[in-house]
């Protein structure tokens, strides 16, 4: 009799407390749930396994990388669904060693052990960070989680990117459908670049330069002397041939340099767009201060850096799991709060800060779209396994972004001169005039 999903999902709602809001087609072909619901298939008793040993979002994320588990139907109403059964319980939810008081739990528990087989550990996918060694923050470190994150393929992000080849929130004139993604890359760049007040002659040193986009733009649109870094091998090489053929050889370098080894400042103004998060809460002072050194008197700061909301207990605060164990190794999040300290303690005088972070959702969904409509192509250059990565980390950040649980802010910071001068006008958001 084929019933492994109505078992499950009897199971799954014994141990969590509430009703199940999804669907559930199980590997004998049984379904379960509300109909109309998006369906969670599991497609082996592994799935299963991995859940009891790792209880929790590491265990869905297992799942769900090495093809276990799939969602059919809308990915985001699924997600939207299941984040208040798994990432977004009431700060007074039970953790696992108090459910496991409760004989009904410990009886669920059981059930779930007899229907998944041998409880043995399932390996984890092998697109999971382990045996890392050494400290966080290191510089080998930060080459070892860059690395990991960005060297998946530039094929593979010229599918997800598309042409504009920015890996950062774009910066939308409306939401409205027709607008498109490379346009609204393009006004960003803009606005960093009017933020900045590049001009002819400047330099600048554009901190985590990715496939090179700020750095052309720069010296391309505003005649400026561009300092490209990163860590990523892979991006260095497809900058550096792109400047190339843009024939702004003798405007922009490309490095492959860790920020804390850049040498030949000083600077007239500084990008570091969507590499902070790399930083870490204990070297972050330290990244405020580098880059206090390398500007000039007078030099701004244009920090665009994604930010998670404050908790009432900082102490307490822990890195995703999913993300730090597949995306974004060693990546954490700061308040926006934090981050305009630690740069005023480097020295900056911070002017402006700008949250977009509806923005971010909007490039999300576009990314996602991206994926899905070149999925077999995605799947084959970066494996299945990493496509069902960045699929799932993108659709559920831009849940994040839309529902206030994370922001993104264009924080603009100058070096002042010794005489206190900033060198704004009066009207500082002078950009905002000039629509891109």
């Amino acid at each position: 009799m084929a019933d492994a999903a109505l078992r499950l999902q009897g199971l799954l709602e014994q141990l969590l407390g509430v009703p199940l809001p999804v669907r559930v087609r199980a590997w004998d072909g049984s379904q379960a749930g509300p109909p109309d619901a998006p369906t969670l298939v599991v497609r082996n008793r592994r799935a299963l396994r991995r859940l009891l040993w790792k209880p929790g979002e590491l265990g869905l994320a297992r799942a769900w990388v090495a093809g276990d588990l799939e969602i059919e139907g809308d990915l985001y109403a699924a997600l939207e669904l299941l984040s208040g059964l798994v990432w977004e319980r009431d700060d007074d939810a039970r953790t696992l060693t108090e459910a496991l008081r409760d004989p009904e739990v410990r009886s669920a528990v059981r059930g779930l052990v007899r229907l998944g087989g041998l409880p043995l550990p399932p390996a984890p996918p092998p697109e999971e960070v382990r045996g890392r060694r050494g400290g966080r923050h290191t510089r080998r470190s930060d080459k070892r989680a860059i690395s990991h994150h960005y060297d998946v393929g530039n094929d593979f992000y010229e599918l997800v990117l598309g042409p504009s080849m920015v890996y950062s929130c774009a910066y939308w004139r409306a939401p409205e459908p027709d607008g498109t993604l490379e346009e609204a890359q393009r006004d960003k760049l803009e606005l960093v670049s009017r933020k900045l007040d590049l001009t002819p002659g400047q330099r600048l040193l554009d901190v985590g330069c990715g496939w090179g986009s700020m750095a052309i733009h720069a010296a391309r649109e505003h005649g400026v002397r561009v300092v490209g870094i990163t860590l990523s091998q892979e991006q260095a090489a497809y900058a550096r041939k792109r400047v190339a053929d843009e024939g702004l050889t003798d405007r922009v370098e490309i490095r492959v340099q860790d920020y804390r080894d850049v040498d030949d400042g000083p600077f007239d103004a500084i990008s570091s767009i969507g590499m902070a998060e790399h930083v870490g809460a204990d070297r972050y002072l330290e990244y405020a201060t580098v880059l206090h050194s390398l500007l000039g008197p007078g030099g701004r700061l244009l920090n665009h850096q994604i930010a998670r909301r404050p908790q009432r207990d900082e102490t307490a605060y822990q890195v995703d799991a999913f993300i730090d164990a597949y995306v974004f190794p060693d990546g954490e999040l700061a308040p926006v709060g934090t981050t305009v300290t630690q740069l005023e303690r480097a020295g900056f005088e911070v002017r402006d800060v700008e949250a977009i972070r509806e923005h971010y959702a909007l490039t999300l969904r576009r990314w996602v779209a991206n994926l899905e409509a070149h999925w077999p192509r995605a799947a084959q250059l970066a494996g299945p396994g990493r496509a069902r990565v960045w699929r799932l980390y993108m659709a559920a950040s831009a849940l994040a972004f839309e529902r206030n649980r994370i922001g993104v802010n264009q924080v603009l910071a100058v070096r002042s001169t010794e005489s206190g001068a900033s060198g704004l006008p009066l009207r500082a958001r002078t950009w905002v005039t000039r629509q891109p």
